[in-house]
This record gives structure tokens, C-alpha cells and sequence, in this order.
């Protein structure tokens, strides 16, 4: 029988049940549930005392400040206490059988507390979130919460939930027609008309039923009959139970009807045992048509009519009214019930016939029987599809949210003790497990997505909380164990890691737990999500000294003085708890996560206490052996699997439980309060310093428990886990908790938590991630040296800068691996692969590193000594130019802030880092190469005039010549850096004496790239002019490349040195190769400029270049152009040395003209014989247009006309086979 666990308690202990206010859940005691601290409320045995205690309880409540104000409780009857605590437990064929007659009143009280009291459970199956209290986060955060609160949008979606759209149809009058069917044994010397079976619940005790006044015994043995017809029809799925029905009207929309709804429920022990409705619902909660009629019974449980059992019903009537009944049944349903009751009809009548073997027929209405399942309605078809439609959406249409709260729905079943949580869990992973993806990414070898890995990080999370469930049966746990070993046998199970296998030895049970310690999984290759649940069922609640640390506040013992290691009690006296860190944390979520705060509350205190002592165990061990260490430079990992980014996030689990017990809710908001009111309204919360726990410094408190933990936690040394997904939940887990602790506001007793616990990170040598020398591999701090930075600076600068300083190193880029690498312990080089560190994380590492270093910049502006020391801390542990160069910018930001003096000293620390920036990357390829020398120019401008001639001097350090020329000398000579320094003369000169000196260097060493840009810095100092042009004329007959020459040969023409120029042009023709079909080349425009200026100096350029240009150039068409330029014009009127030309037009037949004619035709031929070897008909049109230009040359020369009539011929006979092309020839030049 399915049921919520109840606790065995040590001692009883009376409870007040004032009306049982809604606001309650069953089962919870007022001040909360314990876990051995008492039961909750006395059962039959003991009602007497509890009514006669039920005032005195109700008034110590008020004082106490648990009831309301102004309200009375008045003690329940012992009746109702009995009939309560009999309708919780017992099936009512329990009932019957325990006790021949039962007083009707008694059988009316039964009924009527057999229904679910409280209106949350309602809630939880008929919405994803009750509103009314935090959403469980889940040991990697990924739970997802649909509190409202957060504006229109989400008012809107909670008013659409079945339990919102319930209750306003419940207000607004809907339900109707509601009656309860339950069993009404008849009584002697009582009478009743057949007409009065229907009335109102609790009513006076009715007269007996007609056929009863002999007693009890037709009655009885009619519902025996009932019991015992069960088996006739052991196959149909028949819910047995108390039975409530009624009509939901669903009123009518702007677009559909008004609808009216038929909603049966049964009921059984305070539990919802099936639920129908004609409304369709598919999902996986109940309808709000369901939760209408629940609450009606719930809030109006005395305007519900009794119904007698059908069998009772059929009991009374004769055979003419039992034929009647029949017939009419089967007429009013003739297509569902003939088929069935022609075959029941045909299987009575046979004499053999199984049914007449057994004596009775069953009556689903007249209670449960006591081999009937007990647990709440779940739809388990409904779980299983919708799971598989949101993992067939692969994260899209918000399907990772809604599995998320699917996981939240699972904790809050836990949470209440309900036995659905475990079930439904398990159908969530059967669809999790089928998910035909899982195989396509292990044959593709790829990784599931990060979203979908923390979906199956708290699905095994949740199993770990299952198992340890301190109440569960044994055979229960025997069935999970099976069935988490099938899962983790399938093949495409996940890791636990994500895409590497663990090579960790099986660290989970760390205490003795018997001889039937599980033995499987440390063999097996791959550590799955399943395998630390399987790991925690060899787990055990057992332990005596961990039942008082849990069971009581009390349990001291101060008379212990055994300080070893693993004493049970510290100095105070006050007990610990050695346990593998996760798995003891794995504790107290399972304890949380079962309803029991307080005994989760005090094992985190006995667990933090525990690794408060182990802390200072291990400094003064540290201490001892601190010379030795330090000289030999020796290190290791003291913890293999860190605390935070576990998979069990011990850390995060006790953090949680401690904030949770210092939360301040001013309403007092789950205590005797009407539930619906406080659903879906969003709860300012806020911390405070508790009165302090018995086991507790003085002036500590739980939030200064909290804190100091998550300190531990996060200082922790630990190596860097294998795997992408690993490392990355490192990080994640590390952000979060930070975030978790940003929320809470420092006063002066939290920030001696982080004075104490910084101290002792800067002196705990190996234990800490902070020590003086830790090993290679190890998670780096920065992100938790930036919070603790922060955190420090206004109340112990010192300490903070010393913190944060300690944090900026990371040894995995360094180049040379400290000897502790070397000289591992052989413990830790089993388990830790000697390899290159593949941190996948290491470009969000470096980020982490930078913010680290920017906080520390900002803070020290204006601190020359502090700057100096952030500055060398940066230059030795960051590697990255980029993050440099960003460091450089923050710091250039924050000294010329808008609304005050730039700070000098910090420009020159943003100075120092650009330098260092330069140097990086000088000799490789980066991007933002030409960004980061502007800037640098930008910023030495600002440091100042020797700043700049300083870059210049040291150039060739900095900057490649092409940068320094084309950049750097070219900004420093601009008017804009003349103006923002206010340079006088002396200093322009000194500056542009720098630049003409750099320009120069620059020129010599790069002048294929560097020369133009020399020449025009050096334009107005003549012997640097003169310089540059020289090395330009040196280098053009080696290293420059023509396009180069021509550029620089036009700047000099426009400069005004034509011959320059020209001699410029003529180099760069020397190096120009245009073959005959290239008639776009870009140095075309270059070979027709220098034609163009050899023609304006005169007829001997002309003469001098033609020649070079019928030796570099083939192309007939620029040839042709280059020649009728030269035939329209006189040459230049000043030829070279002054003398003057004749201004007469050059002639075709002589020199160099006549060359160039030569040139020309050629090279019409020898291209037309060229195109015709490959032509095709679809260019015969551009052909014959070339062949009419070539015609235009031809004709240029005196016997023209006789050269292109033989090569026209030659052309009809060389290629008479393209009969077409050649007909084109004739029409056109016969």
C-alpha cells in the first residue's frame, strides 16, 4: 500500500487540531514536522487525553505566536479526533472487519474526514506551482520557477491554471448537483422509508433501512458479498472507494457555448484516488472542473448529499424493481453497458461459470478494501506522453522549462511525503532513457547540449534524493536499486561527467555501511547519473550517533576528549559528523527534500561544524611542515572531487538549508492562513541573524553559518575536472553561489567571517586555492578573489589587494610547470592523467582573470604604490594580449573620466600595459592589430609629448615599419595631436625630427611598403626629402614592384618633380609584363599616364619610353590607344636640358613612332590568331567589331590598306573551315 512515510517517534506527544485550517497540509504538526521529535497527532487510543489537552495546546499556540491574533481555537471532539485518525489509516473494509457494529455516526464522521483536507494537495496535482512557497532549487540549479509576481503577463498566466479557473468557477456558483456515495450500516429498532435514502451530511442519525430490523447480520452479509465478488471481476479496472459526483458549468465564451460537465471522483484515506470529467482533459493534472468540485467539498463539506452504497441501494428493492432498474440502466446506456450486460447476463445464467464460483458481486461505492492501493490520482499515460513531446521538441517552445518544472513538481510530491513523487520520477526517466537521440549522439560521437545534460544532472540528483529517503521500506528501495542498475547498464546511459569517464575510485560510501556494501559500481568503466543513487542505496539511517545529531538539539557530550581526526564530538563538546563531504550533504538534501527541515537543519550544522574543525586542523598541520613545503616547492591536491561543481553540490545543499532556516516572512505564511489566498502571490523575503543554534559561537548565527561555508566551499584547492560539460559546471556552479551570496548585505559579524576565512585561504598552504603554492592544475580563484575583493576593500583594503593578488596567478600557461608537478604524491598521479591541461573553460578562465584585474585598477586609482603593484602582478600572470589590451582600455577609461582630472598615474599603467600589448604581438597575426596601435598612439598623446618620442625612438619594438609610418608618425605629425598637446615650435620640430628619423628607418627596412609614406613626411625637411628618394631609386631595381613605383612616380608629378617622375615611370615599365589578352589590367591606366607625361616633357622621353613599351606590353588595344594619343598631339614645348622642340607632329614612319606602329600591328595579328583557335559562334560579332579596330591600325601606315587586305586573305585560308565566321569576313572586308 502506497503511502506517505510517517516517522517512528521516540516519545508521543499531543497535538491540537483546531479545525484543521486549510492552509495545512495532512500530517503537519503546528511549529512544523520533526523527525523523531513526536508524533503528530494521537491516534484512537489516546483521543481522550487529546481532547482534554486540545485547549491547553490551542492557548500555548496563541502565546506562542502560531495562531492569528484575535482568533480562538476550540478543541476537536473525540469523536472527530478518532474518525479522523481512522479515516487517514484504515480502508473501510479495515473497519468492518475490526468491528461488528459501528454506531452510524461514527461510520458518518469516518466518511466525512475520508476526504483530502487540504485544499494545497489539491493544488499540487492540479498545477505545476502552489505560489505559496519556494521552488525547491535542485542541486545544480535547474530548476525552473513559475512564481508570479513578475507582472501582467504573468498574473494572466497564473489565472489560466486548472486550480485558479477551479476556484473561480467555485465562486461563481458552477457546481451543482454534488452527492457522496458511502456505506450507512443499518441499526436495530430504526426505521427508513425508501423515499429518505438521499440527505445531508453530517445529519442526525437516520432511521434504519427497510429489510434491517432483525440487525445487522443481511447488511453485513451483503457487504461481505460485495467483498468477496471483487474477485469475480479481478481483471476490470474498478477503483474502489468513497465516491463524490457532480455538474461543473463552464460558462459561455465570446466563442463557445456554455458547457456542462459531469465529474465523478473517488476518494479513499484523504486521498484522491480517480478522477473522471466529460470535459476531455488530457494532462497530466486535474481539470479545473475536478478541482472545482474538490474544493466544494472541501470548503462546503455539509451541503454534500449522502448517497447509500449502490449495493445497499439494490439491497432494499424486490425483484420486479431490481428488473426495472436493470432494464432502465441498459436502456439509458444500451451502446456501452448491452455488450457487457448481455455477457454478465450469459455467464450468471451458466452454472459453471466463473462468476457463480464466487458468492457476492463487488460494489465499487461502498469503501476501499484493504488490499486496494492507496495513493493519490497520477495519469500515468498523460506523464509519459507529455515528457516525450518535450523531449521530441529538443529544447525549443520553452520544453527544457516545462521538464524543469516537471523535476519541481517531483520535490514538492517529496516534499509532502507523497508516494506519487518516486512514481512519477520514474516515469520521467523511462521516457528520459528512450529518448532516441541518446543513441545518435553516442554513434556521432558528439555532446548533448548543456541545457539537456542539467536536465539529467537533476534526474539523478532526484533518484540520490529518493533512495535516501530515511523512511523508505527496504523492499521499496530493493525495486529502485533494480531498476537504476537496469538503466545504468544501457549503453547509451550518460556519464556522470558528461563526455569523459571517471576515473575517481568509488568515494560515495565512505562509512562502514555492512557487508552488503555495493560492490558493482566501483568496477564498472564509466561512473553514469545513476550511479551515485545506486551507490546510496548501501546507505543506511542507522547509526546512533547520526539519529541524536538529527533527533534532538540537545545531544552534546562534554565530557569527550578524544581529539583525533575522527572524534564524534569537537572541544565543545557539541557532536560532528565524518562523512565523505557530498554524500553527508546528499543528506540533508534527502532530508529537505522529505519534509524534514529541522532534521536537515541540524545535520548541516554538524557537517558545518565538522569542516570548520577540519580547518584548522589542517593550518596548523600546514604550519608545522610550512618551511619543508615552501623550500621544496611541493604541492597536491588535498580533495579530488571538489565541493563545488559536484554533482552532488554539497555546498550549494548546505547553503541552502542554513539561509533557509534565517528566512524572515513577516505573515507567518504557512500557518493557519487560507491557502488560495497566499497561491500565486510572490513573498518579499529578507535575512536575518537568528537567535543563535545551541551549536553555535557566540554571536554566530545561521546566516553567518551560510556564509562561512559557502567561503570553505569556494576556497577550496581542487583539481580541474576532465571534460568540456565538467568544466563548465565548475564555473557555473561557482557563479551561482556568488550570486546567492551578492544577494545578502555585509554587516560587521559577516565581515569577520571574511576577514577569518581569507586569513586562513592566504595561510592553509595546500587545502586552500589561495595558498603560497598550489599545483598546476588546480581550479584558479579569480572569480571568487573579485567577490571577496569586493567585499574586503571598504573594511580591510589590505587583506583584500592581498587576496586578490595571490589569485591573479595561472600556472597552466605558464611555461615552465612547478616542481610539484614533478614530484606528486603516487596517490594523486593515479587518478589525475598527466596530460596538457585541456581546459576547455580556459578562454572564460582568462575573462575571469581580466575582471579580476580591472576591479583591482579601479579601486587603486589615485594610489600610485598599489597601482604599481596591480600593474606587475598583470604583466607576470596574464597571457593574453587581448585581455591586456582590454586592461589597457578599462584603465585609459577610468584616468580620463569626463568629470575630473585624468589621473597620470594610472595613464601610464594604461601606457605600460599597451606597450606590453605591442610587444605581444608584434610578430603575430591578431586582428585587432591596427586598433590596438591607434589606440596607443591615442593613449601616449594623452601621457604626453615625451610619451610619443618615446614610441618613435623605440619603434622597431613596437611596430612594424608599415604601422610606425603609415600610424603612428603619420598621427603624431597631424594638426589634431599638434593642438591637443599645445606644442610650441621648438617642440613640433623636436617631434617631427622623430617622426622624419623613424620614417627614414622605416624606409630602409621596408620600402616596398614604407617608402611613399617616408617621402611625405619628409616633404619639408629637403636633405630627408632628398634621402627618401634615394632609397626609393635604390630599391626599385630590386625590391619594388611596379605598382609601387607608379604610385610613388604620380605623387611625385603632383609634388611637382616631373623628371622624377618620369624617371620613377620608367623603372616601374621595366618590371610591367601585359600579355595580349589582358585588356582590364589594373596598370593599364599606370602605362597610358607615363606615355602621357613622356609625350608633355617631349619627343626624346617619348622616344625613351616607347621602347620600354613595346617590350612590356602585348595587348594590341592598349598598344593602338597609346598610339593615337602620341599622333594627336605635339610632344612637350620643353624637351630635356631646355631645349625646344619643333611643334611639329611626330611621324608615323619614323622612330620611335614607327616602332610602335610596328608594335601595334603585330599584335593585332598575332592576337587574331589567338581568339581563332578557340572561338565559338557566339563571339563571331566581337571578333569581326576587333578585326574593324584592327583595320584602323592598319591603315595608319602608308601601305596600310595592302598589309590588312594579305591578312584578311591569309584569314579565309588558314581558317576556311569556319565557313560561317569567314562569311562574316567577306560581308564585312569583301
Amino acid at each position: 500500500m502506497a503511502e506517505r512515510g510517517q516517522l517512528p517517534p521516540p516519545a508521543k506527544r499531543l497535538c491540537c487540531r483546531p479545525g484543521y485550517g486549510s492552509g495545512c497540509r495532512p500530517g503537519q504538526r503546528v511549529g512544523g514536522t520533526g523527525l523523531g521529535s513526536g508524533v503528530l497527532c494521537a491516534g484512537p487510543s489516546s483521543a481522550a487525553a487529546a481532547a482534554a489537552a486540545a485547549a491547553a495546546a490551542a492557548a500555548a499556540a496563541a502565546a506562542l505566536g502560531l495562531l492569528p491574533l484575535g482568533k480562538t481555537q476550540s478543541p476537536e471532539s473525540l469523536l472527530d479526533i478518532a474518525a479522523r485518525k481512522v479515516a487517514e489509516k484504515w480502508p473501510f473494509q479495515q473497519v468492518e472487519e475490526r468491528f461488528e457494529r459501528i454506531p452510524e455516526p461514527v461510520q458518518r464522521r469516518i466518511v466525512y474526514w475520508s476526504f483530502p483536507r487540504s485544499e494545497r494537495e489539491i493544488c499540487m496535482y492540479s498545477s505545476f506551482n502552489t505560489g505559496a512557497e519556494d521552488s525547491a532549487a535542485a542541486p545544480g540549479g535547474a530548476v525552473a520557477s513559475t512564481a508570479p509576481g513578475g507582472g501582467a503577463d504573468t498574473a494572466a498566466a497564473e489565472n489560466r491554471l486548472p486550480f485558479r479557473r477551479g476556484i473561480a468557477l467555485l465562486d461563481g456558483g458552477c457546481v451543482d448537483n454534488v452527492l457522496q456515495v458511502a456505506p450507512t450500516l443499518g441499526n436495530p429498532g430504526h426505521r427508513h422509508t425508501p423515499s429518505h435514502n438521499s440527505e445531508k451530511m453530517p445529519p442526525p442519525p437516520p432511521p434504519p433501512l427497510p429489510g434491517t430490523a432483525g440487525g445487522n447480520e443481511s447488511a453485513e452479509g451483503g457487504r461481505r458479498e460485495k467483498r468477496a465478488g471483487c474477485a469475480a471481476v479481478q481483471n476490470k479496472e474498478i477503483k474502489e472507494g468513497f465516491h463524490l459526483s457532480g455538474t461543473v458549468t463552464e460558462p459561455a465564451m465570446q466563442s463557445e457555448p456554455e458547457t456542462v460537465c459531469n465529474v465523478a471522483i473517488s476518494f479513499d484515506r484523504c486521498k484522491i484516488t480517480s478522477v473522471t470529467c466529460s470535459c476531455g482533459n488530457k494532462d497530466i493534472f486535474y481539470c479545473a472542473h475536478v478541482v472545482a468540485l474538490s474544493l466544494y467539498r472541501i470548503r462546503k463539506p455539509d451541503q454534500v448529499k449522502l448517497h447509500l452504497p449502490i449495493s445497499e441501494t439494490l439491497f432494499q428493492m424486490n425483484r420486479d424493481q431490481l428488473q426495472k432498474f436493470v432494464q432502465y440502466l441498459i436502456t439509458v446506456h444500451h451502446t456501452e453497458v448491452l455488450p457487457t450486460a448481455q455477457k454478465l447476463a450469459d455467464e450468471i445464467l451458466s452454472q459453471n461459470s466463473e462468476i457463480n464460483q464466487v458468492h457476492g458481486a463487488p460494489d465499487p461505492t461502498a469503501g476501499a478494501s484493504i488490499d486496494d492501493e492507496n495513493c493519490w490520482h497520477l495519469d500515468e499515460e498523460q506523464v509519459q506522453e507529455q515528457v516525450k513531446l518535450f523531449l521530441s521538441q529538443g529544447g525549443y517552445h520553452g520544453s527544457g522549462k516545462q521538464l524543469n518544472l516537471l523535476f519541481a513538481k517531483v520535490r514538492e510530491m517529496l516534499k509532502m511525503r507523497d508516494s506519487n513523487g518516486a512514481r512519477m520520477l520514474t516515469l520521467i526517466t523511462e521516457q528520459f532513457m528512450a529518448d532516441p537521440r541518446l543513441s545518435l549522439w553516442r554513434q556521432q560521437g558528439t555532446a548533448m547540449t548543456d541545457k539537456y545534460r542539467q536536465l539529467w544532472d537533476e534526474l539523478g540528483a532526484l533518484w540520490m534524493c529518493i533512495v535516501l529517503n530515511p523512511h523508505c521500506k527496504l523492499e521499496q528501495k530493493a525495486s529502485w536499486l533494480k531498476q537504476l542498475k537496469k538503466w545504468n547498464s544501457v549503453d547509451v546511459c550518460p556519464w556522470e561527467d558528461g563526455n569523459h569517464g571517471n576515473e575517481l575510485p568509488n568515494l560515495t560510501n565512505a562509512l562502514p555501511q555492512g557487508a552488503n556494501a555495493n560492490q558493482d559500481s566501483s568496477n564498472r568503466p564509466h561512473r553514469t547519473v545513476f550511479t551515485r543513487a545506486i551507490e546510496a542505496c548501501d546507505l543506511h539511517w542507522q547509526d546512533s550517533h547520526l539519529q541524536h545529531i538529527i533527533s534532538s538539539d540537545l545531544y552534546t557530550n562534554y565530557c569527550y576528549h578524544d581529539d583525533t581526526e575522527n572524534s564524534l564530538f569537537d572541544s565543545h563538546g557539541w557532536p560532528l559528523w565524518h562523512e565523505h563531504v557530498p554524500t553527508a550533504c546528499a543528506r540533508v538534501d534527502a532530508l529537505r527534500s522529505h519534509g524534514y527541515p529541522r532534521e536537515a537543519l541540524r545535520l548541516a550544522i554538524a557537517i558545518v561544524n565538522t569542516l570548520r574543525r577540519q580547518q584548522q586542523k589542517q593550518l596548523e598541520m600546514f604550519q608545522a611542515q610550512k618551511k619543508e613545503l615552501l623550500h621544496k616547492g611541493l604541492t597536491s591536491i588535498t580533495n579530488l572531487e571538489g565541493w563545488v561543481g559536484h554533482p552532488l553540490d554539497p555546498i550549494g545543499t548546505l547553503f541552502s538549508s542554513l539561509m533557509e532556516a534565517c528566512r524572515v516572512d513577516d505573515e507567518s505564511f504557512h500557518e493557519f492562513s487560507d491557502f488560495t489566498e497566499n497561491v500565486g502571490q510572490c513573498k518579499s523575503l529578507e535575512y536575518q541573524h537568528l537567535p543563535a543554534h545551541k551549536f553555535l559561537e557566540e554571536g554566530e548565527s545561521y546566516l553567518t553559518l551560510a556564509v562561512e561555508v559557502a567561503l570553505i566551499g569556494l576556497g577550496q584547492q581542487r583539481i580541474m575536472p576532465d571534460g568540456l560539460y565538467a568544466q563548465e559546471k565548475v564555473c557555473r556552479n561557482e557563479e551561482q553561489l556568488i550570486s546567492k551570496l551578492q544577494e545578502i548585505e555585509l554587516d560587521d559579524t559577516l565581515v569577520k567571517i571574511f576577514r577569518k576565512q581569507a586569513v586562513f585561504l592566504l595561510e592553509a598552504g595546500p587545502y586552500s586555492g589561495l595558498g603560497e603554492v598550489i599545483h598546476r592544475e588546480s581550479v584558479p580563484m579569480h572569480t571568487f578573489a573579485k567577490y571577496l575583493f569586493t567585499s574586503l576593500l571598504p573594511h580591510d583594503a589590505e587583506l583584500a589587494y592581498k587576496t586578490a593578488l595571490r589569485a591573479m596567478r595561472l600556472l597552466v600557461l605558464e611555461s615552465t610547470a612547478p616542481s610539484g608537478d614533478v614530484s606528486r604524491p603516487h596517490h594523486i598521479a593515479s587518478v589525475v592523467p598527466n596530460r596538457y591541461p585541456r581546459w576547455f573553460t580556459l578562454s572564460h578562465i582568462e575573462s575571469q582573470q581580466c575582471e579580476l584585474a580591472s576591479t583591482m585598477l579601479t579601486a587603486a586609482k589615485g594610489d600610485v604604490r598599489r597601482l604599481e603593484t596591480v600593474l606587475e602582478s598583470i604583466q607576470k600572470n596574464i597571457h593574453s594580449s587581448s585581455h591586456i589590451f582590454k586592461l589597457a582600455q578599462d584603465a585609459f577609461k577610468i584616468a580620463t573620466l569626463m568629470d575630473s582630472l585624468p589621473d597620470i598615474t594610472l595613464l601610464k599603467v594604461s601606457l605600460e600595459l599597451g606597450l606590453q600589448v605591442m610587444r605581444m604581438t608584434l610578430s603575430t597575426l591578431n586582428w585587432r592589430r591596427r586598433e590596438m596601435v591607434r589606440w596607443l598612439v591615442t593613449c601616449a598623446t594623452e601621457v604626453g609629448v615625451y610619451a610619443l618620442d618615446s614610441i618613435m625612438q623605440n619603434w622597431f619594438t613596437l611596430f612594424t615599419p608599415t604601422e610606425a609610418t603609415s600610424i603612428v608618425a603619420t598621427t603624431v605629425m597631424s594638426n589634431s595631436t599638434i593642438v591637443r598637446l599645445h606644442l610650441d615650435c621648438h617642440q613640433q620640430e623636436k617631434l617631427a625630427g622623430s617622426a622624419r628619423t623613424l620614417a627614414l628607418q622605416c624606409a630602409m627596412k621596408d620600402p616596398q611598403n614604407c617608402a611613399l609614406s617616408a617621402l611625405t613626411l619628409c616633404e619639408k625637411d629637403h636633405i630627408a626629402f632628398e634621402t627618401a628618394y634615394q632609397i626609393v631609386l635604390d630599391a626599385a631595381t630590386t625590391g619594388m614592384s611596379y605598382s609601387q613605383l607608379f604610385t610613388i612616380a604620380r605623387y611625385m608629378e603632383h609634388r611637382g618633380y616631373p623628371m622624377r617622375a618620369y624617371k620613377l615611370a620608367t623603372l616601374a615599365m621595366t618590371h610591367l609584363n601585359l600579355s595580349y589578352n589582358q585588356d582590364t589590367h589594373p596598370a593599364i591606366n599606370d602605362v597610358l599616364w607615363a606615355c602621357a607625361l613622356s609625350h608633355s616633357l617631349g619627343k626624346n622621353e617619348l622616344a625613351a619610353i616607347i621602347p620600354l613599351v613595346v617590350k612590356s606590353v602585348k595587348c594590341a588595344t592598349v598598344l593602338s590607344d597609346i598610339l593615337r594619343r602620341c599622333t594627336l598631339t605635339t610632344p612637350g614645348m620643353v624637351g630635356l636640358h631646355g631645349r625646344r622642340n619643333s611643334g611639329k607632329l611626330m611621324s608615323l614612319d619614323k622612330a620611335p613612332l614607327r616602332q610602335l606602329l610596328d608594335a601595334t600591328i603585330g599584335a593585332y595579328i598575332n592576337t587574331t590568331h589567338s581568339r581563332l583557335t578557340h572561338i565559338s559562334p557566339r563571339h563571331y560579332s566581337e571578333f569581326i567589331e576587333f578585326l574593324s579596330k584592327a583595320r584602323e591600325t592598319f591603315l595608319m601606315a602608308h601601305d596600310g590598306h595592302i598589309q590588312f587586305t594579305q591578312f584578311i586573305d591569309n584569314l579565309k585560308q588558314i581558317y576556311k573551315g569556319k565557313k560561317k565566321l569567314m562569311m562574316l569576313v567577306r560581308e564585312r572586308f569583301g
